[in-house]
């Protein structure tokens, strides 16, 4: 019996590659040095593999993302970036003024940039990074994202408007475009086959997760004719993973060597494999070690599974279930949570050691078998139960997620209280994170400086953005959150049940990384989290300041769950915690509560037919938290996700403003919101995309809240940018934002005049 693992984190141990890119753009590193610092941190990924598992991929190095490479690879790249000059067109792609829009990843927190289409006929280009990518593997076998995942995630372009690109683009799910589309990728995939085969590559494997959403039967007869052929050139393993795969049995008779099943993400794989069988010529490999969660694996247990499958599946190769990137590297550096969460937990390089120790366990080796004795006593200990809050979940009733008043009678009450002028601006809540910040609060967490010290420092920067924002004449403020590394990890480190880590980093998109926090028992709130700040700059100004809170499901999401109790159990938990923190709020005149949700489309299930019980204990959960008095404003936050797909269940959360990206797509995904019949609700358009460091020019924003102003009224309308500003530096955030300011007051003059 073989082993296999895939997806291994590319951050590095002490986040080198983070830094190697973060260098780079800023001129400190040269490319020599990038490539060389990329090639020494494959090196150590490919090293890891190579010490615990039999079967590794190569490949999966990226200098942004893997859907760019691809994009690259098959010369599918936008007019606006032509003529392509290495590496700077490929970052320009990335994060520059006209990047390619950042979407989630299935539903993941990962990002991924999505692919435009312009014309009909691709070729292969090893141009640079490619070809240095393609070169860094010596051992594994290759792997490439599969043509249709890769061609459903991507958009057509419909129109280019120069100078300022207008960006309209669409899903390519019309079966006549999808077939003609996938046809010539298919060609160029078959040439790239072709050649990697000339050259020595016998195996390749495809990574298709699309395979696990809805398809249709076209789909799958386009995905079997291009396997058909692939497989005559090298033998193909294909993973599909988050999910059970659509159809069960065009899947395993795909003509290829090998095909992953995730047997972790639900039971669907499972009750198809033992009601269907599995191909005696193919290889099963199993997924059986979560690679999403960090909870120690019960290896008896799996072991105990894999025994059961190998009565149907005659070649069983054992394999995480997902790719591992979700996952932060080791638990060995983080010395300082407590014991009994520690020996819980099994990061991306203690997976491996699982995978490892399986094998070693099914073959009866002592060693493993006193290992995986160990978890399954572990496994059977409850840990971190508070009755108190258990209670208070089973005694909500229905009017515990319903507001006092209607949104038509709460606006009325808001405008009137509230007295904004027309398009009011605003933003999402962080500002720059500067050096001088990252070191006060190191000082502090190390012991270095007081409290009182901290304290006065938070408010010093707070007084200054009061002011920054007064000069800059916005109409609602926020005290920038200087105090937060994450608008997750902050509220995490204020919850009882809630754990953070020192070094659990893990890449969002880009070098952009967060520390995903690990709920591991009953969530609540021992005191106020927020009041001392938001509080604080209230009284330095007339104008409102927003009170910023993250909402349960993207507390929720962004997080590494407990799954010993129900994810919507979880959710009620903590919205019940933060609907404490917003009664404080309002105690205190704070007039309007932002509760980010960005986590609100990412967390439902793949399927649409599954989506109904998500949806319903997710819009619950957030009316549970944003219960507020009739008079407070309560706001939300939502990017890069696909409104028009839950516009309804978006409609449901009772929110009286919803803010949402608008830049990169340039007002276009306000269509989602046009659609829906009946809209009322306030909408902070997104003008400026926070994840470029591109000053947007006021024509540019004009352009956007004019596309928005054809279709709903003024006074529906906020202005602000897509997201928050805290990676941003104030050299780009000061002038962003005044251009901001000056279209939309030039705009506002034209609104009330008509």
């Amino acid at each position: 019996m073989q082993t296999f693992a895939f997806g291994y984190p590319r951050i590095g141990k002490k986040r080198e590659y983070k830094k190697l890119l973060e260098g780079f753009w800023k001129g400190e590193v040269s490319k020599k040095e990038l490539f060389e610092g990329i090639e020494s941190v494959e090196r150590g990924r490919i090293e890891r593999y190579a010490e615990y598992v039999d079967i590794y991929p190569k490949g999966e190095m990226t200098l942004y993302d893997r859907m760019l490479d691809t994009s690259v690879l098959l010369g599918i790249i936008p007019e606006r970036f032509l003529p392509y000059q290495g590496l700077e067109t490929y970052f320009e792609m990335a994060r520059g003024k006209y990047a390619l829009e950042l979407t989630k990843w299935f539903n993941t927190n990962y990002h991924y940039l999505v692919p435009e289409i312009e014309r009909g006929e691709f070729s292969i280009k090893f141009v640079e990074p490619i070809d240095f990518l393609f070169n860094l593997g010596k051992s594994g076998i290759l792997s490439l994202i599969g043509p249709f995942t890769f061609l459903r995630l991507s958009k057509a372009l419909r129109r280019i408007e120069t100078p300022v690109p207008v960006l309209e683009v669409e899903k390519i799910e019309e079966r006549d475009k999808f077939e003609r589309i996938f046809e010539a990728v298919s060609r160029t995939y078959i040439s790239l086959v072709e050649k990697l085969s000339s050259d020595g590559e016998r195996e390749i494997i495809f990574e298709e997760p699309s395979l696990v959403t809805d398809t249709e039967k076209w789909h799958w007869d386009l995905v079997e004719g291009f396997y058909k052929k692939v497989s005559e050139h090298v033998n193909v393993t294909l993973l599909a993973y988050y999910d059970g795969v659509s159809d069960y049995d065009r899947y395993v008779n795909l003509p290829v060597k090998a095909l992953l099943l995730d047997f972790v993400s639900n039971k669907e794989n499972y009750e198809n494999l033992k009601r269907c069988g599995f191909p005696s010529d193919k290889t099963l490999i199993a997924g059986v070690i979560n690679g999403r969660q960090v909870w120690r694996a019960n290896l008896k247990e799996k072991a105990r599974f894999i025994e059961d499958i190998s009565k149907v599946a005659e070649n069983i190769i054992i394999s995480n279930s997902c790719p591992l990137y979700h996952l932060p590297v080791t638990v060995s550096v983080e010395d300082e949570l407590s014991a009994d969460i520690r020996e819980r937990l099994s990061f991306a390089d203690e997976k491996l050691e699982e995978i490892r120790t399986l094998r070693g366990l099914l073959l009866g080796e002592e060693e493993f078998v006193k290992i995986a004795e160990e978890s399954e006593k572990l496994m059977g200990t409850s840990f971190a139960v508070n009755e108190d809050v258990r209670r208070r979940v089973s005694s909500l009733k229905e009017e515990d997620f319903t507001r006092e008043k209607p949104y038509s009678e709460r606006v009325k009450i808001q405008k009137d209280i509230l007295n904004l002028p027309p398009l009011p601006t605003t933003t999402i809540g962080s500002f720059p994170q500067t050096e001088e910040v990252r070191k006060m609060r190191t000082a502090y967490r190390s012991g270095k400086i007081s409290q009182e010290e901290y304290d006065r420092f938070i408010k010093g920067e707070i007084e200054k953005l009061i002011k920054v924002q007064e000069d800059l004449g916005l109409d609602v403020f926020v005290h920038g959150e200087f105090e937060r590394t994450d608008m997750v990890e902050f509220f995490a480190q204020k919850l009882d049940g809630i754990a953070t880590t020192k070094h659990g980093w893990v890449i969002s998109y880009g070098s952009r990384v967060y520390r995903p926090p690990i709920i591991y028992g009953d969530v609540s709130r021992p005191e106020p989290m927020t009041l001392k700040e938001i509080t604080y700059a209230q009284s330095l100004t007339d104008k409102p300041v927003k009170g910023m809170l993250t909402g349960p499901v993207t507390i929720l999401n962004w997080s590494f769950y407990r799954d010993d109790v129900p994810k919507e159990e979880i959710a009620y938990q903590i919205a019940l915690a933060l609907q404490e923190e917003v009664r404080d709020l309002e105690e205190a005149g704070i007039k309007i509560i932002q509760i980010d949700e960005p986590a609100f489309r990412e967390g439902a299930p793949l399927k649409r037919n599954d989506w109904k019980d998500y949806f319903e204990w997710a819009v619950k959960a957030f009316r549970l938290a944003s219960r507020a008095k009739p008079e407070t404003q309560i706001h939300t936050h939502m990017c890069y996700s696909e409104f028009n797909e839950i516009i309804d269940y978006i409609y449901e959360m009772d929110f009286d403003v919803i803010s949402i990206e608008a830049s990169r797509s340039k007002g276009e995904i306000i269509s989602a919101f046009e659609s829906y019949n009946g809209w009322d609700r306030q909408i902070g358009i997104g003008v400026y995309d926070i994840h470029s460091p591109a000053i947007p020019e006021k024509e540019e924003i004009k352009m956007i809240i004019e596309r928005v102003l054809k279709v709903f009224p003024s006074d529906l309308i906020w202005i602000n940018p897509d997201c928050g500003l805290k990676t941003r530096r104030w050299e780009e955030v000061i002038p962003a934002l005044r251009n901001m300011v000056e279209a939309t007051k030039e705009l506002r003059k034209e609104v009330v005049v008509n």
